[in-house]
């Protein structure tokens, strides 16, 4: 059997509570993906400010993506992460290809540091911490009852206020990003703009991922719900050395029966 597949992103959030060993490698994708997620960007960076030619530039990046998929086919490994990376890479050099200008690659993202800023700051104003719904979610899926559901988190305090202030930093990392991205996009600065991406896309969220964990975990241990599945563990484990107690018992009389037998017949 091979080895259970390492939590990443807001799953490994999600098992926070459980009291499992939190890696931030394992949470951003391992070495591998690290790699394979900014490779491309790396080399989009440093292709287009040493030949200066976008075109060149666009198809070695692009090539670096399809052959980290190709890789993956290849040893038989799950490929949606660097699928999903493949799709992003793919509408960045496209932009930039039909614009003629390197700058557009990282439009994208802005867009998507853009959405998720306002989502979650829109979650935040109604009182339901968007990292705090998606990890509860991802912990146990609502399939009826929701407000059931929403009650059980929030109404735990302590693990209402973790998810207000883990959401409130997500929000502070795209709003920092786009702060620092967008005057340099403006100002054509690209060479500063990719290296910027590159410090402020991987390494942020790595950051924003652990500080996230310490945050929530202890909460998390404390909520009602995994107090009461700890201490049904705890009989379980209980009621399981009994058992094996009494069965130990027989043996033992078994054992001191035999002995006798033996004294008799000396």
């Amino acid at each position: 059997m091979g080895k259970p597949s390492k939590r990443q992103g807001l799953a490994a959030l999600a098992a926070a509570g459980n009291g499992e060993d939190f890696s931030v490698i394992d949470a951003i994708g391992g070495v591998r993906g690290v790699i394979e997620s900014m490779l491309p960007g790396f080399v989009f960076v440093v292709m287009f400010v040493l030949t200066a030619d976008l075109r060149l530039t666009i198809i070695v990046s692009a090539v670096l993506a399809v052959l980290a998929v190709l890789v993956r086919l290849v040893q038989r490994q799950t490929v949606l992460g660097a699928l999903s990376g493949l799709i992003a890479v793919a509408i960045c050099l496209v932009w930039a290809w039909h614009t003629h200008e390197a700058r557009n690659y990282y439009v994208y993202g802005f867009i998507t540091n853009a959405v998720y800023l306002v989502l979650l700051a829109l979650t935040l104003a109604i009182r339901v911490p968007g990292v705090g719904f998606m990890v509860e979610f991802i912990r146990s899926m609502p399939t009826e009852r929701l407000r059931d559901w929403l009650a059980d988190w929030r109404g735990d305090r302590k693990l209402l206020r973790a998810y207000d202030i883990v959401t409130a930093l997500w929000v502070g990392v795209f709003a920092l990003r786009l702060a620092v991205q967008v005057p340099l996009y403006l100002t054509n600065r690209v060479t500063w703009l990719g290296t910027t991406r590159l410090l402020m896309g991987l390494p942020f969220w790595a950051l924003a991922i652990w500080v996230s964990y310490l945050l929530i975990a202890d909460p998390l241990r404390h909520h009602p719900k995994f107090k009461v599945a700890d201490g049904d563990a705890k009989d379980d484990d209980r009621k399981d050395g009994a058992q094996a107690d009494a069965h130990a018992v027989p043996s033992a009389d078994a054992d001191q029966d035999d002995g006798t037998a033996d004294e008799g017949q000396r």
